[in-house]
């Protein structure tokens, strides 16, 4: 869904700053045996914000951990880093079964919010100020995240990604290799109401009644790997879940090309639901770190 970075930018850019990108071998990597790598800047205040950033198939934690473009923000801001590392084959998120989807159901997503648990007993992380980013499959699994543990991300950046719950495949399971891989939904062809969109991130945790997680969501009109329908697929189902009806369009914003959309009240940076339609763009959107940080309201 991506190509790999090359192996020189990997070794150029494990080491950035005043820290290096570690693979956290004492976590427990419950229940699916994920890979957990940090990158913790030294004189770090605490309680820090975290992010978690989870790279795209074919990718990697040392790859995205370049990609991402968030270690130089981590050292300028004082914050956290979380690289899940898929245990796959091909490198892709389980975003296909119900053991992931659902809170606490045993599958890729709760591994990762189990790794935000061990940043903050371990790190002195805030769990009042975690966030996700992520790119393809990583961001599906952002959106999964947002669906089944908005108790732990209080906000996330979505690049190049599809609703809550588009990849389900019936039968599929939290341990299979390669995961679930929805042809309808990658081709742009599963559309739902709003409503109906809605009430699958609903199901998935049921018995939560709290605040949901705020979202900043990019896609590209040339995506042809996760088609561009899902962009508006996504505004309805998290507008759905915010309960946000009144949105405002701006063009060539924050970029020639660029569409930005508002939903509700609030700014680009402290609106609940803020999306980017990026005119001629392909897989995926380029990050935008500096708009990520933004939002989060870090910066």
């Amino acid at each position: 869904m991506q190509l790999p970075t090359t192996l020189a930018a990997l070794a150029a850019l494990a080491t950035f700053g005043n820290a290096q990108l570690q693979k956290v071998n004492d976590f427990n990597a419950v229940p699916t045996k994920l890979g957990m790598y940090s990158y913790v800047p030294k004189n770090l205040k605490t309680p820090a914000p975290i992010i978690v950033a989870v790279h795209h198939c074919q990718g990697s934690a040392q790859g995205y951990s370049s990609e991402s473009q968030l270690m130089p923000q981590a050292d300028r801001h004082g914050i956290i880093l979380i690289y899940p590392n898929s245990k796959s084959g091909g490198g892709c998120f389980d975003v296909a079964s119900t053991a992931t989807l659902k809170h606490d159901g045993g599958g890729d997503s709760q591994t990762i919010a189990n790794m935000v648990k061990y940043a903050v007993d371990n790190y002195g992380g805030d769990a009042n100020r975690t966030y996700a980013v992520g790119t393809s499959s990583g961001a599906m699994m952002t959106n999964v995240l947002a669906g089944a543990y908005p108790d732990v991300f209080k906000a996330a950046s979505v690049y190049s990604g599809v609703p809550d719950g588009c990849f389900f495949v019936q039968g599929a399971t939290a341990t299979q290799d390669p995961p679930g891989w929805a042809n309808s939904c990658a081709n742009g062809q599963l559309t739902k109401t709003a409503k109906e969109w809605g009430d699958l991130v609903r199901s998935y945790y049921s018995d939560y009644a709290g605040p949901r997680t705020r979202m900043q969501i990019f896609h590209g009109t040339a995506d042809s790997t996760l088609r561009y329908p899902n962009y508006q697929e996504q505004l309805k189902q998290w507008s759905d879940v915010m309960g946000l009806a009144e949105k405002k369009d701006v063009t060539n914003t924050p970029q020639s090309g660029y569409t930005q959309t508002i939903y509700g009240d609030g700014t680009a940076t402290t609106a609940q639901l803020v999306g980017y339609s990026a005119q001629g763009v392909g897989h995926t959107v380029p990050q935008h770190p500096d708009m990520d940080i933004a939002f989060f309201g870090i910066a």
